[in-house]
């Protein structure tokens, strides 16, 4: 059984047990968040709209943490000049707790 949630405007797909990691949330370690299902998917039996947004799925904080760093550079050829900035995306860590159809 598996569903796809959303979080910070991008989905997701949650399977019990299973790490993802989303847009950073106002939550501490080890707190427990729900989080809205689009879709739930449970031995080949597809079910979305009204019915899947009665689902929940349960998760566990596990950690809140920044991604890898990325170098965004700016230049203009011919001009001399020159930007260098680097950018770490916050996010937070989930651990799937259960999935509640």
């Amino acid at each position: 059984m598996y569903a796809i949630v959303t979080s910070g405007g991008k989905q997701y797909k949650a399977e019990k047990d299973r790490i993802i990691k989303v847009e950073k949330l106002d939550a501490n370690v080890g707190d427990k968040v729900e989080l809205a299902v689009v879709m739930l998917c449970d031995n080949g039996s597809v079910v979305t709209g009204a019915e899947a947004a009665k689902a929940t799925v349960v998760a566990e904080v596990v950690a809140q943490d920044k991604a890898k760093k990325i170098v965004v550079f700016k230049y203009k050829a011919k001009k001399n000049e020159r930007k260098r900035q680097g950018h770490r995306q916050p996010y937070t860590a989930l651990k799937i707790a259960e999935i509640k159809a």
